[in-house]
């Protein structure tokens, strides 16, 4: 925090830690186009995020001081798996073990993908006295997405900024949660006006942070950076950063082999090879194998030292935890053969935990 806004040295402005020399502050009206802007990584940002005190700022932040802890997800790419770590995340918290009450929140307005993610797809939004009451997936799970507005799932929302803020704004103000432990919020890539509206908004309740998805490759870590800069530049702490779809892995006697004769012509030997591996070696079988899919130089686990933030771990690719989030269900219930998935997301579940309780 600096002084001097507008020639008035007692009213304080925010400046990013990355600023350009003389930086008029990210609320006043020359952010991001004063000439000192020139040339800043946050002039963007700073050029199209609303200006000045908004009048239902009091009022979210009423509605949300029910809320213990507030998560967002962020990716610098879309398909990185960001809204089924989201899913799962929600899943984890309000399952055995942590037993919270859990709010998932899907400002993805575009590409609402978490009612199919949670197996709530069809459902409907019912308003009450108390404001709109989110969809349960049980007790002390709930969610709130567009995709429940929308009277057919293919229609395409076609909005501009203005209106997408004013849904995110409703959102955050008229839903009923009641006593929350956790909100985890699921926003779509990149640093748009949906994610200059939620941290805007939620600025003044007590963000614990943000946890940002990436896959290994370098196309996806570019775009990470940025919104690091970008969490930075908005004041919201990095949780840490996650690698999705870190190798492809799976147990042994869930594969199946294949003989590809030189025509290319393709042979199901599974029988056979599973059979001479029970034969032989059966010990393997509840072994997992693993193989590299992306060629990277470190991967995000260098990018996050580079960049000072947190690194929580690596998710593996996993079939079965495509086939949990398109079945609507979390790849930790009981009976639940999502194994190496489930393994690592708790691994990475608990660090959250760790960092955002000890606050």
């Amino acid at each position: 925090m600096e002084n001097g806004v507008a020639g008035d040295p007692n009213v304080k402005k925010e400046v990013p830690e990355n600023a350009n020399e003389h930086c008029p502050g990210t609320e006043s009206e020359e952010a991001g186009k004063a000439a000192s802007c020139d040339g800043c990584p946050n002039q963007e940002v700073c050029a199209t995020a609303p200006k000045g005190p908004d009048p239902d700022l009091p009022a979210i932040a009423d509605r949300m001081s029910s809320v213990k802890h507030k998560i967002v997800v962020l990716s610098g790419k879309g398909g990185v798996g960001k809204s089924t770590f989201s899913t799962q995340l929600a899943f984890a918290l309000a399952g055995p073990g942590q037993d919270k009450q859990v709010g998932l929140l899907d400002i993805d307005l575009c590409g609402p993908s978490i009612p199919r993610m949670v197996g709530l797809e069809g459902q409907e939004i019912h308003q009450s006295n108390l404001g709109w009451s989110p969809v349960y997936v049980e007790d002390n799970l709930a969610v709130m997405s567009i995709g429940f507005l929308l009277p057919n799932s293919d229609n395409p929302v076609i909005w501009r900024g203005p209106r997408k803020n004013g849904l995110i704004k409703q959102f955050l103000r008229d839903v009923y949660w009641g006593d929350l432990d956790y909100l985890v919020v699921d926003t779509p890539p990149g640093t748009s006006d949906e994610h200059i509206s939620i941290m805007q908004y939620l600025g003044a309740t007590n963000v614990d942070g943000a946890v940002i998805v990436t896959t290994p490759q370098e196309v996806s870590l570019i775009d990470v950076r940025k919104e690091i800069n970008f969490c930075k530049t908005v004041g919201i702490p990095v949780l840490g950063v996650v690698e999705n779809m870190s190798g492809l892995q799976q147990r042994v006697d869930s594969l199946k082999f294949k003989a590809v004769a030189e025509d290319g012509e393709e042979k199901d030997v599974t029988e056979y090879a599973v059979g001479e591996i029970k034969k032989h070696v059966p010990h393997l079988l509840s072994m997992f194998a693993h193989m590299e899919v992306f060629h990277v130089g470190g991967g995000a686990e260098k990018m996050a030292r580079d960049m000072k933030v947190p690194f929580l771990g690596r998710v593996p690719m996993d079939p079965k935890l495509g086939k949990a989030a398109e079945e609507g269900r979390s790849c930790f219930a009981d009976g639940s053969d999502c194994t190496a998935s489930a393994i690592a997301l708790t691994r990475i579940i608990k660090k959250i935990v760790q960092r955002v309780e000890k606050k």
